[in-house]
């Protein structure tokens, strides 16, 4: 067994010592023989009894040393305060085997006087009263030692003025001695309690406390003076309490209207009962010889006159009066309540009552209405009924019987008296002479027939619409009559028909009329032209239906395309009617389509006319030259851009080198120079590979100049070239300056929104885009594939598109490459 409870340990060297400070745990401790004594720390050995501890009372544990918190804030044991309340009970379990000490033996010289510590003492105040100067030489005699009772004052966090504990709350000065005058007992002289005292710790004086309750007390065990019984208390419970009570209990009870039907079995009596609702249960009456008797004690009297029986048979008649009266309050409401109900129902019976006469009023006129139009529709009457008084009629029936005009069966009733009417008055119509007879009235019938809900749902069921039904049946007949008589190549009088009738005439017959009979005539018609014979151009039949068609004429643009192409076969380029027949279907083929057509007709035919023409600065000849650049609004600048590439140019410098070598005169080469130039319009001088072709002829006539030193020269010749180039190069900065202007007050003007609006779907809707843009032909070849791949010309270079790459196809092999350098390769 270690005798570390009586010895203490060295740190050092492990050497025991033994300690003989005696503690409050030794001696609270002291008679009991199994005490553990706690180990010593290097703390306590130092300290002393100004060691920190956890706890006064902590008691030694087999857990081995504890580590402790030295970041937790310092607590401070407050002095000359009164103990909390769990102390106070702490302290009376304590001493549980003291004999307590009644009250009355006790005298009352001797009784403690309470004190208040809730009225002047405040935790945080940082003196007392009449003492606020003591606390200065606090500590004094400590200048005559090493300090150590301050220095551990202020390593427990004390600070000087204030008071000890955690909030302060201990007192600041020493508590002070009072002198007694003679030899006598505490208390002998008076009061012994100071000045500060009393006004930190005021007395209150319990003696009259005391007397009062000893007095309450007391009266409780005697009897009653009068010396009689106290007389029986009734409580009388009026109706209208009674009825406040029925309607709470009702009002309680309606939220609980789910357990109402919970079955219960009450097991607490002699027999167990079964109830269906927990209300049983609460209400249940206290039946007579329910609970056990209980024996009678030694001191309890038996009752002189009980009658359970009697009790609780009174109580029931009670009960029962109580609940009758309950149910005849809520009778009288119930009945009250279904007068207010009856009372609002005769006012809303009385209020339909009136609604049904209103409307039986009116449906007898709306009748009397009908019958007489019928009446003034047979055959023989005196005053027959017309179209225009028959629509009068129903606008007064829209109008004043606006209801009974709706819940009508329209349909019916169009049949009955507008049908034979509508007939009677469209019998001798001819819709290609007169287009717009009977607009108006039909408009009018429209507004009174239509459904407005099929026609907000775009329906057209004839058996509902009574207006739709009219025009399919009544109208649509003359115009199929009509338009198998007409003949297309005569459009203006059938196009007026329809276009004073679009308005008018349901969108699906008008549908019907342009998709069943116009486009079957239009395709006959185009199958049977023949642009070689026929001297009536087509597109004088043809465009007068795109308002109305619109996409519906795009079957017919293929064979017009192709017989087109077919006359062009033979065509030579000083035929000028070729052009007039092609110009106004450019604004109707798609770019593309119509740049392919130009390509494959047109572009050839204009090549081979350069191909014939003869430069000659003597006697130039320029139909040929003329009738190439009379297509330039019909075909692409690129294409026009290649054709004089490749046919003109280079028969036009070759002309102006040998020009040169034969000692020329340079101011006719100057104007034949700026001749040339003027036959080209803006746009096509503007693009970079002309610029370059008239930079290069200038380049030959600086050359040529410069090169002839010895022999003869044309005075001022080299001067009149070099003033022509820098005067032809500077017009083309100037030109391009303004062109950039341009260009950005554009973009300006449209801004970045409607560029964001226009951007491609997909890869090749991009590559369209730009060709278009840079006037670059961009078409696919028929038949032409690579790996499955559509081949297309882009220029005169052919690609294919393969998952958003475009591949250009090289010496060997196809090459990838980016659209930047397609487009300047295609130009």
């Amino acid at each position: 067994m270690s005798m570390s409870h009586l010895y203490g340990t060295d740190g050092d060297d492990g050497v025991e010592m033994e300690s003989f400070e005696v503690s409050d745990w030794d001696l609270q401790n002291e008679f009991n023989p199994h005490r553990q004594r706690h180990r010593q720390t290097k703390e306590e050995a130092t300290y002393g009894v100004w060691a920190e501890r956890d706890s006064d009372e902590e008691r030694p544990s087999f857990g081995g040393k504890r580590s402790r918190d030295y970041s937790a804030p310092v607590s401070f044991v407050s002095a000359g305060l009164r103990k909390a309340a769990a102390e106070e009970l702490s302290d009376e379990d304590s001493d549980e085997d003291e004999k307590p000490v009644k009250q009355e033996e006790i005298p009352k010289e001797f009784v403690p006087k309470k004190l208040k510590t809730g009225g002047n003492f405040k935790p945080s105040q940082k003196g007392f009263v009449g003492g606020s100067k003591s606390f200065v030489d606090f500590g004094s005699w400590e200048r005559h030692t090493k300090g150590i009772g301050q220095k551990l004052l202020q390593k427990m966090g004390y600070v000087p003025g204030r008071g000890l504990g955690k909030n302060a709350q201990g007192i600041i000065n020493p508590i002070e001695a009072k002198q007694r005058k003679g030899k006598g007992a505490v208390g002998a002289y008076g009061s012994e309690r100071t000045t500060q005292s009393l006004q930190d710790f005021p007395v209150v004086d319990s003696e009259e406390e005391t007397e009062e309750e000893f007095q309450k007390e007391l009266s409780q065990w005697r009897k009653d003076p009068n010396g009689g019984k106290k007389k029986p208390k009734y409580s009388y419970k009026t109706v209208e309490e009674l009825k406040a009570k029925g309607r709470i209990s009702k009002q309680l009870a309606a939220p609980q209207k789910e357990l109402s039907q919970v079955k219960v079995i009450d097991m607490t009596g002699r027999e167990p009962k079964v109830y269906y609702s927990y209300s049983q249960i609460s209400h249940k009456h206290n039946i007579p010889d329910d609970s056990p008797q209980q024996p009678l004690g030694k001191d309890s009297k038996p009752q002189g006159f009980a009658l359970p029986e009697l009790e609780h048979n009174l109580q029931l008649l009670i009960d029962i009066t109580e609940q009758e009266i309950i149910q005849s309050d809520r009778q009288l409401q119930y009945e009250r309540d279904m007068v207010v109900n009856l009372s609002h129902e005769i006012q809303k019976m009385a209020e339909v009552l009136s609604h049904e006469e209103k409307a039986i009023s009116n449906l007898s006129k709306v009748l009397e209405m009908v019958e007489e139009c019928e009446r003034r529709m047979q055959l023989g009457c005196e005053n027959p009924l017309t179209l225009d008084e028959c629509a009068k009629i129903f606008e007064t029936l829209q109008d004043k019987y606006y209801e009974e005009y709706r819940m009508s069966d329209r349909v019916d009733l169009a049949v009955a008296i507008v049908y034979p009417l509508m007939k009677e008055y469209f019998k001798n119509w001819d819709p290609l002479k007169d287009c717009t007879y009977g607009t108006e009235i039909i408009a009018k019938w429209k507004s009174l027939l239509e459904n407005d809900q099929l026609l907000s749902h775009g329906g057209q069921d004839l058996s509902t619409d009574a207006f739709h039904r009219l025009m399919w049946e009544i109208w649509m007949p003359y115009v199929r009559n009509i338009v198998a008589r007409w003949q297309p190549r005569n459009c203006g009088s059938m196009v007026d028909f329809l276009d004073g009738w679009v308005n008018v005439v349901p969108v699906w017959i008008l549908e019907n009329i342009l998709d069943q009979l116009i486009f079957p005539k239009l395709q006959k018609e185009v199958e049977n032209w023949n642009p070689l014979t026929d001297t009536v151009p087509i597109h004088s039949w043809i465009h007068p239906w795109l308002p109305l068609m619109q996409a519906r004429l795009e079957p017919l643009y293929s064979p017009i395309r192709n017989k087109l192409a077919n006359a062009l076969q033979n065509w030579h380029p000083s035929d000028s009617s070729a052009k007039l027949i092609l110009q106004p279907w450019k604004d109707v083929f798609t770019p593309s389509l119509w740049e392919a057509f130009m390509v494959k007709n047109i572009v050839p035919k204009l090549g081979m006319c350069l191909n014939e023409l003869i430069i000659n600065p003597h006697q130039q000849h320029m139909d040929a030259f003329y009738w190439v650049i009379d297509w330039e609004g019909m075909i692409s600048v690129s294409s026009l851009i290649g054709l004089l590439e490749k046919h003109f140019f280079p028969k036009w410098l070759q002309v102006l080198c040998s020009w040169l070598s034969n000692s020329p005169n340079y101011e006719e080469i100057t104007k034949w120079y700026l001749g040339w130039k003027s036959m080209f319009s803006d746009q096509v001088l503007a693009h970079p590979s002309i610029k370059d072709k008239f930079n290069e002829a200038l380049d030959i006539m600086n050359r040529a100049v410069s090169s002839s030193v010895g022999g003869y020269m044309q005075p001022g010749a080299r001067e009149n070239i070099a003033y022509l180039t820098h005067t032809e190069r500077r017009k083309d900065f100037q030109y391009e300056a303004m062109q950039e202007r341009r260009e950005a007050e554009n973009m300006a003007q449209r801004g970045i929104g409607a560029a964001a609006g226009s951007v491609p779907m997909n890869f090749k809707d991009l590559i369209q885009t730009k060709a278009e843009e840079h006037n670059i032909v961009f078409m696919p070849v028929i038949g032409k594939r690579h790996e499955g791949k559509q081949l297309y010309t882009f220029g005169r270079i052919v690609i294919y598109i393969d998952r958003g790459v475009v591949f250009v196809q090289g010496e060997k092999t196809w090459v990838p490459t980016s659209l930047q350098s397609l487009i300047d390769m295609a130009k």
